[in-house]
């Protein structure tokens, strides 16, 4: 929100908030913990935010989400709507979803508290086009409130395309760096090999139980691999203990078909 405003009191141009945002990205690709949320520039219609996603922002990123359009708010100080973007809200609702339905839950389909409306009513023409593109469409339903409809990252690998996906892993990641920690400096032998693995497996099966993950078992759902295959003589040497984890993520139907 401070860009934008920075943006419409002319203190940026629109090169300029480009700029921000492509170093805001990369700080949180550099960190591997946290995900951008990324406003559009204001008073884009449907075909202008298209234009700026794919032709002047190009974006590619699995650390960042685009939300649009901004949002009418009552601002209480002069009691009149205004009009802002977005991210402000969208940062709350992430927050909101983690704590009632976890990390691995998309953040759509959720209510935009506080929000009188958007600055545009987004058609369901206008959403099968900007969806598959990483926009996440803002929008109103009759007697439902104004909801987030869209919960895509920016980025052009289908492995990564949705939200909770991303940051399930850096959950996942930091939690296993944070939990493992106690290994440095411990002898690494096979019984490290195998107290780590218990370690790992205990806590992905938490994740696996919480829904987080998809399968019927938890070998379905992941592995983890520490042994002598991935911890060669020649990396022991060196001081380097190896863990393999793999994953399967739960993704979000975004599409229901009822036959």
């Amino acid at each position: 929100p401070d860009l934008m405003a920075a943006y419409q009191a002319g203190a940026v141009d629109a090169e300029g908030v480009k700029a921000v945002q492509l170093e805001l990205i990369a700080h949180c690709e550099l960190m591997g913990d946290r995900v951008a949320i990324i406003d559009p520039l204001p008073d884009l219609n449907a075909s202008q935010v298209r234009e700026w996603r794919q032709e002047y922002s190009a974006f590619d990123s699995k650390y960042a989400g685009l939300y649009w359009p901004w949002v009418n708010v009552m601002n209480p100080a002069e009691k009149k709507a205004e009009l802002i973007p977005p991210s402000g809200h969208i940062a709350g609702i992430w927050a909101r979803n983690d704590d009632t339905r976890g990390v691995h839950k998309a953040p759509a389909n959720e209510v935009m508290r506080g929000v009188l409306n958007p600055a545009l009513a987004v058609t369901k023409g206008e959403q099968a086009i900007l969806n598959p593109i990483g926009v996440n469409c803002l929008r109103s339903f009759p007697g439902q409130g104004v909801r987030v409809w869209g919960a895509r990252t920016l980025s052009s690998d289908p492995e990564w395309r949705y939200i909770n996906v991303r940051r399930l892993f850096n959950y996942v990641e930091k939690s296993i760096l944070d939990g493992t920690s106690w290994v440095v400096f411990e002898p690494n032998t096979p019984r490290l090999w195998a107290g780590v693995s218990r370690t790992i497996e205990a806590f992905l099966t938490r994740v696996w139980r919480s829904g987080a993950l998809f399968g019927r078992s938890p070998s379905e759902a992941f592995f983890v691999r520490c042994d002598d295959t991935n911890n060669p003589p020649e990396n022991r040497d060196a001081g380097i203990l190896t863990i393999d984890i793999g994953i399967a993520p739960v993704k979000p139907a975004e599409f229901v078909v009822f036959r």
